[in-house]
């Protein structure tokens, strides 16, 4: 898996099918690993934020989520196969997870939006080892959510809540957790409960599912949105001029 510096993050240039793979051969090595998804917001938010830097650099697999990283990174010469989605790469774990009888833990989101969740993936994976799962609303007493996942006996995380808070829990509480592996996975269940609508695949490939988003979601998302993408082209000017400089 080739790592790549870009805009002063450490990035993993991998397919879906290499992501996969690396994960289940170093949890079937009794590995720990830390995984995080990075798009644009993130990206121009780890700037001003020392703490989700430090919490995105400790990861052992960066994967690229968002197309405008992707394209951003290959405007300014980087290789890049594809995007990594993070809401694609929890169904490829999933299914992972049930072929080789892996328990999984949910931690996340709002309890109705988290129920829907659960049943859903219990649907569509009816074998899955379903360890545990609870609410993303534990935050006056993290050491009983920690203690509750170590106890569990899952060996596979995933974290549904928002940015940098997810990083930075999964970083503080990491060696505590008891599993092989761990993804911030974000807006995920939103989307899994069908609360949320993904954009079309044309969307997706264009680099504008942020644009459906603020669609969906005009008060909340417009705003972040807005500022995040004027400052990320910014930053890839600013690159790009370095590089013809040099």
């Amino acid at each position: 898996m080739q790592r790549i510096d870009f805009l002063g993050c450490p990035m993993d240039v991998a397919s879906m099918s290499d992501t996969v793979e690396t994960i289940r051969h170093a949890i079937s090595k009794g590995d720990f690993t830390q995984h995080v998804v990075v798009n644009v917001a993130k990206l121009v938010n780890m700037r001003n934020d020392s703490q989700l830097r430090e919490s995105v650099h400790s990861c052992d697999i960066i994967n690229i989520d968002g197309m405008g990283v992707v394209l951003g990174a290959r405007f300014l010469g980087h290789s890049v196969p594809e995007r990594v989605a993070g809401v694609d790469l929890f169904h490829e774990l999933l299914k992972m997870s049930t072929v080789n009888k892996l328990p999984v833990f949910l931690l996340g989101a709002e309890q109705e939006v988290l129920t829907r969740t659960v049943n859903n993936v219990l649907d569509l994976y009816p074998e899955l080892i379903l360890a545990g799962y609870h609410h993303g609303y534990f935050w006056d007493d993290e050491q009983a959510i920690v203690d509750k996942i170590r106890a569990s006996g899952a060996q596979l995380l995933f974290v549904a809540i928002t940015s940098p808070k997810k990083e930075n829990f999964i970083n503080r509480w990491k060696d505590q957790l008891g599993v092989n592996f761990v993804m911030g996975v974000g807006g995920t269940f939103d989307v899994v409960a069908g609360k949320v609508k993904r954009a079309p695949k044309w969307m997706q490939q264009y680099g504008l599912e942020w644009l459906y988003r603020v669609i969906q979601e005009p008060g909340r998302m417009w705003k972040r949105y807005l500022t995040t993408n004027v400052r990320f082209a910014y930053l890839l000017i600013i690159e790009k001029l370095k590089k013809k400089e040099s």
